[in-house]
């Protein structure tokens, strides 16, 4: 197990000037953009309250921010520029695979890294004291979301798919789940198959329902296009576990065909005061409802804001204090732990809903839970 020992590179500084975090976030192509907006607006929000509330021992604290463009590369350089500018610690990320690499060189460098957004399994090569974690584990989410399928009768099951380690992980737990009560899986692959051919290739073997696991909005938005206007595939189910259909930049670009296809987020039945102030805040500086990546930038500072305040800036200390956080969160209280599927400290059980746009509401609000585990 790596554990905290003496921090490699520059280290923070302890001048009485201001406490830095690094940021990692999406905000250009081929990233998600949109959802890296949302994670730089709930980052930015918790440390405007950090600082309004004295900051860390009367010090500001700064966020420095990277963008990352989904690119692991430019997330690795990004972890060695900020620790050499003396960061705490670095939080964010959306991108599942941009995170490891992030994790594994933050951890290479002794730097705590928090991760506000990505849920693959193997966030590491193996057990560290360095890296902690927010979102719930792509094996939980996904088995809650092959649950809602074989809940709602299906069981004969086709992925579009790219290749990708985050969505080959997602394939084999959705095998693995459905295979146990008689289902199955079929793999198109969006490589070789225009959304035509892809169709084609859905009604042969008569499948309920069809996963997205590829980009967005190439592939993704041309497909959807396609089987909605296919009669022979008028009762087929679009699903998208990885949330593509939470971002109002889906919405625009579907409009009606983009309503009824369920997806996975990460928020509560109810929010409670935090959540409700915070979201309000949140809708006002996005000039629309915040998304749960919102929710989870905000989670990711205030955990910080906990772990530096009791134990200090030394990133050392701040390593050996993921097991001690207990903090009211915008979506629950937080509390780390060990776990079976990941050797990184956890939020074991964040709140998981299956969630669709309801084709009867419009607005930015018109969300159904259809599920929640």
């Amino acid at each position: 197990m790596s554990t905290p020992t003496a921090t490699a590179g520059a280290g923070p500084r302890d001048d009485g000037g201001a406490v830095r975090i690094g940021a990692l976030v999406p905000l250009s192509r081929p990233g998600w953009a949109e959802a890296g907006r949302q994670l730089l607006a709930g980052l930015e929000f918790g440390v405007g309250e950090v600082n309004d509330g004295g900051g860390i021992g009367g010090r500001p604290v700064e966020l420095l921010v990277r963008d990352t463009a989904a690119d692991p590369e430019r997330a690795v350089a990004a972890v060695d520029e900020l620790a050499g500018l003396g960061v705490v610690a670095v939080t964010g990320e959306y991108h599942s695979v941009v995170a490891r690499a992030a994790a594994a060189r933050a951890d290479a460098l002794r730097l705590p890294f928090l991760c506000s957004s990505a849920v693959i399994d193997a966030l590491t090569e193996g057990p560290t004291d360095w890296v902690a974690r927010l979102p719930p584990v792509q094996s939980h989410g996904w088995r809650v979301y092959a649950d809602f399928l074989l809940g709602a009768g299906h069981r004969r099951i086709a992925v579009a798919v790219q290749p990708s380690v985050y969505w080959e992980s997602g394939i084999r737990i959705l095998r693995e789940r459905l295979a146990a009560h008689g289902g199955t899986v079929t793999e198109l692959d969006v490589r070789a198959l225009d959304p035509s051919a892809l169709c084609d290739g859905l009604a042969a073997p008569g499948a309920t329902a069809l996963l997205l696991l590829a980009g967005y909005p190439e592939p993704s938005v041309p497909v959807v296009k396609a089987v909605r206007a296919d009669p022979r595939l008028s009762d087929v189910l679009i699903g998208a576990p990885a949330g593509q259909p939470e971002f109002a930049e889906w919405a625009a670009a579907l409009g009606r065909d983009g309503a009824g296809i369920p997806f996975l987020r990460y928020l509560p039945e109810r929010l409670g005061p935090l959540g409700e102030r915070v979201g309000a805040a949140l809708a006002a500086r996005l000039g629309g409802a915040p998304s749960f990546v919102a929710f989870e930038g905000y989670d990711a500072v205030a955990v910080l804001a906990s772990v530096l305040r009791a134990h200090g800036t030394d990133r050392a200390r701040i390593a050996a204090a993921w097991p001690a956080v207990d903090v009211e969160g915008t979506r629950g209280r937080i509390r780390f732990s060990r776990t079976q599927e990941t050797g990184v400290w956890q939020w074991v059980r964040p709140p998981v809903q299956v969630v669709d746009r309801d084709p009867a509401r419009s607005g930015p609000d018109g969300f159904r839970v259809l599920h929640t585990g």
